[in-house]
């Protein structure tokens, strides 16, 4: 036999001898057979939107190549045979192109989908009035209507929630369920109460319990302190507590395989039936940028039954004004600060920082016309100390009010509270305050906890003069004392009662 001849004098050298496998072409289908079974898994696991807008997509894509390119390397037999790896190689050319397709996209998305190229849109993503007046426009407290103002904070809340797990176990649910943590404030026939969905204590309570589902809810009443249990004919079966195809993502991913959804809070209607609010966003900005919420799924905690409603129905038909929470306080945050730092552009917001505004590091919710809103301080972007106003967003419908209040920030307040004498000796520490209009005056009211997170003592600041701080024991006595000090001061306008 004649010895095989390389002819090396040609430019680039040898050519790589590719050998292809027996039985390539079945080898090549079982590979892309694997490699959609790992896609099911994995779509399965990871739940990801379908949707070219969605990071999560092209992760999930990245996945199916890479176990393409897994299955066909033990398929060909690559590791033990190297004399395969040409043949391999050319079959990795497609995915390779694809691999470099998914980079190139998400690359280039999110340049063009970033504030440095769009500060304009990121400006305007939310609407904010400022022509407004504090005074005039947030209602008036009083010592009737402080009867319907939360006095807790989420952490009180958490703190009061467990309690009501006893009556469960006077009927045989020693130890079978648990608090969810998750604290939606909504308000409900005009009382600030916080809602509380239940959770399988854990995996061997679930299998045990999982046919008559979640046996009710609490509601905590965050004006009186009053925590209930609301329990119901049927269970829960579908929330973020559940598993396999009654997880409420996995739930809400199988009927609406494109949709990308933001955050979902628990609710409830006017008769106490239980909702998840689910919010469907969008991107608005680019491929990647300035998220935005374009409408919900409402979903049965029940029977899982869903009903999708654009967001421009859910602002305006009043079949749906129940609802308190669309859009997530944290994306309203972001919003905000989209807003106030590129007014005037991208590099004003680096480097001049002209009129380039954030909020400040909390925010607290306050009931206004039936609706929830959230509002938080905005303070200059070069001084953290101090406040110019507040910002108001309702949850529901994204119309967003700033206010112009200079004072002191959030934080501020609370020191001042818990820097008194009496409070700092008890070692009480002051919620987040609630923003108050008290004979006119912006005020900040807070519950002073104790190690038990239990409220024993009530306080009060001015926001313009937070020297100006009230205490009491109870709300009315807290109340009176803050009336005497605004009077002392020179601040009351003549509404404050004499208490």
């Amino acid at each position: 036999m004649d010895p095989i001849k390389v002819d090396f004098s040609k430019k680039g050298g040898p050519k790589e001898i590719v050998i292809p496998p027996d039985k390539a072409a079945l080898k090549i289908v079982l590979s892309v057979l694997c490699s959609l079974v790992t896609a099911a898994i994995a779509f399965y696991i990871m739940l990801p939107p379908l949707n070219f807008k969605a990071y999560e997509f092209y992760g999930f894509l990245a996945i199916i190549v890479a176990s393409y390119a897994l299955f066909s390397a033990i398929f060909t037999g690559v590791f033990s045979k190297p004399e395969y790896l040409p043949y391999f190689k050319r079959q990795m050319i497609v995915p390779g192109v694809i691999v470099g397709v998914i980079a190139l996209t998400v690359g280039i998305g999110y340049l063009v989908s970033s504030p440095f190229f769009s500060a304009s849109s990121y400006s305007q993503i939310i609407d904010v009035r400022t022509d407004s007046n504090f005074a005039d426009e947030i209602d008036k407290q009083d010592a009737e209507s402080f009867s319907n103002i939360p006095k807790l904070d989420e952490g009180v809340a958490a703190t009061l929630a467990p309690r009501a797990l006893g009556k469960l176990a006077e009927k045989g649910y020693v130890s079978q369920f648990s608090v969810y943590p998750l604290y939606t404030q909504i308000n409900y026939k005009g009382t600030p109460v916080r809602v509380v969905p239940l959770q399988y204590s854990n995996i061997i309570k679930w299998l045990t319990n999982r046919s008559e589902g979640l046996p009710g809810y609490i509601v905590i009443d965050m004006a009186n302190e009053v925590t209930t249990l609301k329990e119901l004919d049927s269970g829960i079966k579908y929330s973020p507590a559940e598993h396999f195809g009654r997880l409420l993502k996995r739930h809400l991913r199988m009927q609406y395989p494109t949709y990308m959804f933001g955050s979902s809070s628990f609710e409830i209607d006017d008769e106490g039936n239980p909702y998840w609010i689910c919010a469907r966003v969008d991107k608005t900005i680019g491929l990647f940028g300035g998220t935005d919420v374009k409408g919900i799924v409402i979903v049965n905690a029940i029977d899982g039954k869903c009903e999708y409603v654009p967001i421009e129905t859910v602002k305006s038909d009043a079949k749906y004004q129940w609802i308190d929470r669309v859009y997530d306080s944290d994306l309203l945050v972001e919003q905000y600060n989209y807003y106030g730092r590129y007014q005037k552009g991208f590099w004003n917001s680096i480097l001049g920082q002209e009129d380039v505004y954030v909020t400040t590091e909390d925010y607290s919710y306050i009931a206004q016309n039936d609706d929830v809103y959230m509002y938080t301080g905005v303070t200059s972007v070069t001084n953290d100390q101090s406040i110019t106003g507040f910002i108001m967003i309702n949850q529901r419908t994204k119309e967003a009010v700033y206010y112009s209040v200079a004072g002191a920030k959030e934080q501020s307040a609370q020191a001042s509270a818990e820097g008194l004498d009496e409070i700092k000796a008890a070692g009480y520490t002051a919620t987040f305050p609630l923003l108050l209009n008290i004979s006119n005056q912006p005020t900040y009211f807070m519950a002073l906890k104790d190690y038990a997170g239990l409220v024993k003592m009530y306080a009060m600041v001015n926001v313009q003069q937070y020297q100006i701080v009230a205490t009491g024991a109870s709300v009315e006595e807290c109340q009176s004392n803050y009336y005497k000090l605004l009077r002392q001061n020179k601040l009351d306008t003549g509404e404050a009662p004499i208490l």
